[in-house]
């Protein structure tokens, strides 16, 4: 029997959440796959496609209650794209599910043309994202995802952070009728505070003015644990963005962050080069505004071996990192 994988937050991490009063939620994917449950239940043309995921996916109990609204492709990512697009351009409200990393690489082309392009209102459903799969390595890891899908036009691309974001963007994606990305991974993370959602708007979860981080996905909770650690700590007050679309991005906020605030932090699961950070950056610079700025990310290397939660901490994206990285920035 294998040991279980470290816990994505070590003591001190745990301790501030603590003080926070912030409750341990489930994996996003489970949030992702009750909601979908709920909302084919309620339309019958709500359809999952599945690429040999039923399982990772969380989509054995859709499968059991709705037999009928649920397609098993196989691993065979090119036709799952195009059976959802086929799909979709039926009418049909489609998910199409298999591993990001898989999904977003082998299935580039028809993303692009099949979906985007022809304008097929298909959610595609990366799960397994960033480095979820651990000690499985760089061929099962997505830290492509982002840099890839914005290069694509049309095609509107998540990253939830918690079970209120993951359940609030599928409804959104079942209502939008558009092309739509949305990026899962596989820890339970804490529920954070209480801000509206909406595609293209970033939630303010803590406001300040020493540092602002603006991360997506599963380092929000990163940030906001670091954040906290930093006020207790060094008496810094700073603004904390869950940006959960990365494409659109919410400029107006990223700006404002970058007027007001001494620094800027990006946080996220994704290779430094094409994702949240160098969007943000390209932001804040063609706004003609000059700030202390950085990219917090997987550098240009093959990632280390280990857990996800090994690979966090080796590239600097946990509490301890995170406000090391501030407090570097700061530095006169």
């Amino acid at each position: 029997m294998s040991a279980s994988a470290p816990s994505m937050f070590g003591a001190a991490a745990q301790q501030t959440a603590a003080r926070l009063g912030l409750r341990m939620g489930r994996p996003n994917l489970d949030a992702f796959a009750d909601t979908l449950l709920e909302l084919a239940r309620a339309d019958r043309n709500v359809i999952a496609v599945t690429g040999d995921s039923r399982g990772s996916g969380k989509l054995t109990p859709f499968g059991q209650a709705l037999p009928r609204q649920i397609v098993e492709i196989g691993i065979a990512e090119q036709n799952l794209v195009g059976v959802a697009a086929g799909l979709a351009s039926a009418g049909k409200n489609v998910f199409a599910v298999s591993p990001a990393c898989f999904l977003t690489a082998r299935a580039l082309e028809q993303i692009k043309n099949d979906v985007a392009y022809s304008d097929n209102p298909v959610t595609l459903v990366g799960i397994s994202a960033g480095v979820s799969y651990g000690a499985l390595g760089t061929t099962h890891h997505s830290l492509h995802d982002f840099a890839a899908l914005r290069a694509i036009n049309n095609l509107t691309i998540i990253a939830p952070a918690d079970n209120f974001e993951a359940r609030a963007a599928v409804q959104a994606a079942a209502a939008m009728s558009r092309p739509l990305y949305l990026r899962f991974g596989k820890a339970p993370l804490y529920d954070l505070p209480a801000a509206p959602f909406a595609v293209g708007r970033a939630r303010i979860l803590r406001e300040g003015r020493d540092v602002a981080f603006i991360a997506s996905g599963e380092t929000v909770i990163h940030a906001l644990l670091a954040a906290a650690w930093l006020e207790a700590k060094q008496d810094l007050q700073c603004r904390v963005l869950s940006m959960p679309a990365i494409k659109p991005l919410d400029n107006e906020t990223v700006q404002q962050c970058a007027r007001e605030c001494r620094a800027v932090v990006t946080v996220e699961e994704h290779m430094v080069f094409g994702g949240l950070g160098e969007a943000c950056a390209s932001v804040i610079a063609q706004a003609g505004v000059n700030c202390r700025f950085k990219i917090v990310g997987i550098p240009d290397e093959y990632t280390v071996t280990g857990s996800q939660a090994d690979i966090f901490r080796h590239y600097g994206v946990g509490m301890e990192g995170l406000a090391q990285s501030a407090l570097e920035l700061l530095k006169p």
